[in-house]
C-alpha cells in the first residue's frame, strides 16, 4: 500500500483531535494540501486558518501553547522552516514551548513544484535550534505512531513530513520508541542508515545488491535529533562502512550530524544532494538526477566495492529487533 506521510499526519492528527479538545492544529492557507484540513471536519472548532502568513501563524502557536494548549503549525517546509525561521527561534524554541511545527513538501520529492518549494535546508535549520526534537517516519503507519507520541510529549519538535506516496515499510503502526533505530533488513559489512523517503529507497537497493551476492542491513532512522549515539555507535561498529541516506543537503544534513557524535566518524559515508538547488521534475527523475533513488545507491555501493573500500573484518555480533512491523525480528549482522 502506498501513502504518503502527510495523508497519514493528517488522518492522525483529525482523530487526536476529536480526543483531546486542548489539541489546535493551525495552518497557512494550506489546508488541502497539508492535510490538516482533516481536522476541520473532526473538530472545526479546533482548526486555526492563518492565512499566507506562516510567521503570523508561528506567532499564534506560541501564544496558545503559553495559554496551556497543544498546538500542531504546519505548512510546507519551504515556509515554515524558511519564511517563520526568526518566529520559530525567537518565540518557540528560545522559550522551549510546547509547539509542533510540522512541515509537509520536504525535500526533492515536491517533484514539479521546483526549486523554490523544495525544501533542502529545513533538517540542517531546525536541529541547530537548541532544544528542538526533529523526526521524520519512514512511512504512513510510522508517522501515525510518531503524532500520537508527539501529542503526548512536552517542548518543541519539528515534523518533516513528504508529498510523495511510499510503500509502506511496517506491516502494522509500530510502537514509537524515540531511542530506537529499528533494523528492517540484517546484512554484513555493510549497512544503510536511511530516514524519510530513503528508507523504502534503501530497502530496494538492498534487495538489488543481494542479487550481486552484497548483503547490506538497513536501518530505520526516525529521530534525527537528538541522536540515539549508543545505538548508531553499535551499529557503525559492527559494519565496514555505513551509507547514511538522507533527502536532504549534504552540507549540515543527518550524516553531518551523525559525524558529529560517533565513535568512528571515518565510517559515515554521505548520500544526499550536493552543494545545488531543486528544480522541477518526476519524483522519479528528481531521485535519478540528485543520486538518491536505489538504482544511483546500487551504483555508488558497488563503485565503493571496487574501490576496495572498507574491506576489514568487522566483529560479528547478534541484535535483538524490534518485532513491531520490521520486516525481519532478529539477525545477525557483521
Amino acid at each position: 500500500m502506498k501513502q504518503a506521510t502527510r495523508e497519514a499526519f493528517g488522518a492522525t492528527l483529525a482523530q487526536l483531535a476529536a480526543q483531546d479538545r486542548n489539541i489546535v492544529v493551525l495552518d497557512a492557507d494550506l489546508a488541502p494540501a497539508t492535510k490538516t484540513g482533516e481536522t476541520r471536519k473532526t473538530a472545526p472548532q479546533q482548526f486555526l486558518q492563518a492565512g499566507i502568513a506562516e510567521a503570523n501563524m508561528t506567532g499564534i502557536a506560541a501564544g496558545l501553547a503559553v495559554s496551556g494548549l497543544k498546538p500542531f503549525a504546519s505548512s510546507f517546509a519551504m515556509f515554515l522552516a524558511g519564511r517563520a525561521y526568526e518566529q520559530i527561534r525567537n518565540s518557540i524554541a528560545y522559550p522551549h514551548l510546547n509547539v509542533k511545527l510540522c512541515a509537509t513538501h520536504a525535500g526533492i520529492t515536491v517533484g514539479e513544484d521546483g526549486g523554490s518549494h523544495q525544501c533542502l535546508e529545513d533538517i540542517s535549520l531546525m536541529r541547530v535550534l537548541p532544544g528542538m526534537m526533529v523526526l521524520q517516519p519512514a512511512d504512513g503507519p510510522e508517522t501515525a505512531a510518531m503524532v500520537k507520541w508527539l501529542a503526548q510529549q512536552e517542548g518543541p519538535a519539528y515534523l518533516r513530513l513528504s508529498r510523495a506516496a511510499v510503500e509502506q515499510v511496517y506491516d502494522r503502526e509500530p510502537v514509537f520508541d524515540p531511542k530506537a533505530v529499528p533494523m528492517l533488513r540484517p546484512g554484513q559489512r555493510i549497512a544503510f542508515v536511511a530516514s524519510g523517503v530513503m528508507v523504502r529507497e534503501c530497502l530496494e537497493a538492498a534487495d538489488r545488491l543481494a542479487e550481486q551476492g552484497i548483503e547490506a542491513a538497513v536501518y530505520d532512522l526516525p529521530v534525527i535529533k537528538p541522536l540515539s549515539t549508543d545505538r548508531l555507535n553499535d551499529i557503525i561498529a559492527a559494519y565496514d562502512r555505513v551509507y547514511v541516506a538522507e533527502e536532504h543537503l549534504k552540507a549540515g544534513g543527518i550524516a553531518s550530524a551523525i559525524r558529529e557524535e560517533v565513535l568512528e566518524p571515518g565510517k559515515v559515508k554521505s548520500i544526499a544532494i550536493e552543494d545545488r538547488f531543486g528544480q522541477s521534475g518526476s519524483v522519479q527523475d528528481l531521485m535519478e538526477e540528485y543520486g538518491l533513488s536505489a538504482s544511483r545507491i546500487v551504483r555508488r555501493v558497488l563503485a565503493d566495492e571496487a574501490a576496495g573500500e572498507g574491506k576489514t573484518p568487522a566483529a560479528r555480533i547478534t541484535i535483538a529487533v524490534p518485532t513491531a512491523g520490521a520486516r525481519v525480528q532478529t539477525g545477525s549482522i557483521g
